[in-house]
């Protein structure tokens, strides 16, 4: 009788035992034997162990041992196998939950792709089973020392966990996840720091203003912003733009975001020329400008305003020239300036969110001489604005949807977003004294329209429906054709021809994010890990 025929009779003696298998232990022991094997017969023993596994307790040690040997054999299809039998062996003894997940996530570091499907799918029946022992064993394997499998795990649990039915991880599990979550932040790299920060936020707990609060503690420890700031390294410029990058959408106006302003306005602003750029072909400065725009409006109490206002206001009007004088009129006429329209947008709208907080920066007495100067940088800055604005809405006027997502087009709509919104706000700190009342939606923003209620009529039976009419300055009316609309015309003046032109690299540059890649920060120091460009 040869070796598969003997399975089959001990599977058979087991299967007609029912509840009383427990007392056929030699056939038993006979299949774990098994895992010894031919290929066919290590295929068996799989599927016959996880099938009679319960009945055996005092050999369980010695069968899920023998469960590993198969996910580890040389054979490709016996290792898929045992993969996919193993979770099956904790509906009986869900004690085994973190073993059997610690030995899963062992196995992740391999480069079959139908095989690493087989154990993310094994590892997603275990959360069923218990999610707190599936994370016990996952976290085991990566805080531990194999790279290869560390950087796979996390992967696995960025891209699945927020996959998981809502109920999959009680209050515990996610307290478990979260902690854990913290131990892995004190040494990674960045796409492990962005993966941890993908897992943290989908948590429910997360979603409260204390969990939020949690996320921003957690962002700013890792942006290490008790750290100098070294403009002209990469690293540092990086690390600090991915942290500010997700702690954006967690500030409000009770999760504020004074830690990274203020960091900003000391350290950065100063040294805005000098900042390097984290990758080939991304604007380093101007990412973080619009980070800066975008976070500016939480702030909640800054402390030491006067002197970050300042640091903010030098750092405006550097972008800001003087008017050439008028002796050098025809000189200045033959070298246009380039407006830098991208970096004053955001600069702005940082001044005008923080002056408000403190309107005696500009309107005191004793800064007479500097709102001087700067109404004279403002009335400059806003006659090269205005004439933009009428080139672009030239440029545009009556130009099919179809042809505004042109690439070119599609420039000009963002040039002219920005320089709109620029001119607002110029309007605004124009007042005497200067008002900070417009509300701006920034140009990479998209415009969030309020939405109308609608209130239905009846109408009467036999009644005619009111036909469908577009309104032309408040009456009922035909839609204007496009050609008939009145082109903006900008205030004429000295200036006016001498705007010069758009900085196109920064529109270009907008909603361009570098991620780069491998490297790692940590609390006193870059982790590297080996894989990838140091950042």
């Amino acid at each position: 009788m040869d070796a598969i025929e003997t399975m089959y009779q001990n599977f058979g003696v087991l299967a007609d035992a029912k509840e009383k298998a427990g007392e056929h232990e030699e056939e038993f022991l006979s299949i774990l034997n098994a895992v010894k094997g031919s290929p066919g017969e290590k295929r068996l023993a799989s599927q016959f162990i996880t099938r009679f596994f319960k009945y055996f307790p005092s050999h369980a040690g010695t069968a899920i041992n023998a469960m590993f040997d198969l996910c580890e054999d040389d054979d490709p299809m016996t290792r898929k196998q045992a993969i996919k039998d193993l979770p099956t062996l904790c509906k009986s003894a869900p004690e085994q939950v973190s073993k059997i997940a610690s030995a899963l996530t062992q196995l992740m570091g391999t480069d079959d792709a139908t095989e690493n499907h087989l154990i993310q799918s094994s590892f997603l029946t275990l959360f069923k089973f218990d999610s707190k022992g599936s994370l016990d064993g996952i976290f085991s394997q990566i805080l531990g020392e194999d790279e290869t499998v560390r950087e796979k795990a996390i992967k696995f649990l960025g891209a699945k966990i927020k996959t998981l039915p809502e109920d999959t991880l009680d209050s515990h599990s996610e307290e478990l996840l979260i902690n854990m979550c913290k131990k892995v932040l004190e040494d990674v790299t960045k796409d492990e720091f962005i993966a941890i920060m993908e897992i943290l936020k989908c948590q429910k707990s997360m979603t409260t203003v204390q969990g939020r609060q949690q996320l921003v503690d957690i962002v700013t420890e890792q942006a290490e912003l008790d750290e100098p700031f070294v403009a002209s390294d990469p690293d540092c410029v990086d690390r600090l733009t991915q942290c500010i990058k997700h702690a954006a959408p967690l500030f409000s106006k009770n999760v504020h975001s004074k830690a990274f302003v203020g960091y900003l306005c000391d350290n950065v602003l100063p040294h805005i020329d000098q900042l390097a750029s984290p990758e080939d072909g991304v604007n380093g400065k101007l990412e973080l400008l619009k980070l800066m725009a975008e976070i500016s409006e939480f702030t909640g109490e800054l402390e030491d305003l006067e002197q970050r206002l300042k640091n903010l206001y030098d750092c405006l009007i550097s972008y800001m020239p003087l008017p050439p004088e008028e002796e050098n009129e025809d000189e200045s006429a033959s070298g246009e300036p380039k407006l830098a329209f991208s970096s004053v947008e955001c600069l702005m709208y940082a001044f005008h969110q923080l002056c408000r907080k403190q309107p005696s920066f500009l309107a005191a007495e004793e800064n007479a001489e500097r709102l001087k100067d700067f109404k004279i940088r403002l009335q400059y800055f806003a006659r090269g604005v205005q004439v933009y604005i009428k080139h672009l809405r030239m440029a545009l006027q009556g130009k099919t949807g179809t042809e505004l997502k042109e690439e070119e087009n599609k420039m000009k709509v963002a040039a002219l977003k920005i320089t709109s919104n620029i001119n607002t706000m110029i309007k605004d700190l124009f007042h005497s004294p200067p008002s900070f009342k417009s509300v701006i939606t920034l140009s990479w923003k998209p415009l969030v329209k309020p939405v109308e209620k609608v209130t239905p009529t009846k109408t009467v039976a036999g009644q005619k429906r009111t036909p469908i009419t577009f309104e032309t300055n408040g009456a009922g009316g035909k839609k204007p054709h496009k050609q008939d609309r009145s082109i903006y015309h900008p205030p004429s003046g000295k200036f006016s021809e001498k705007a010069g032109t758009f900085e196109s690299n920064e529109t270009r540059s907008q909603g361009q994010r570098g991620r780069g890649g491998g490297g790692g920060y940590r609390r006193g120091g870059w982790r590297g890990r080996g894989r990838g460009q140091r950042w």
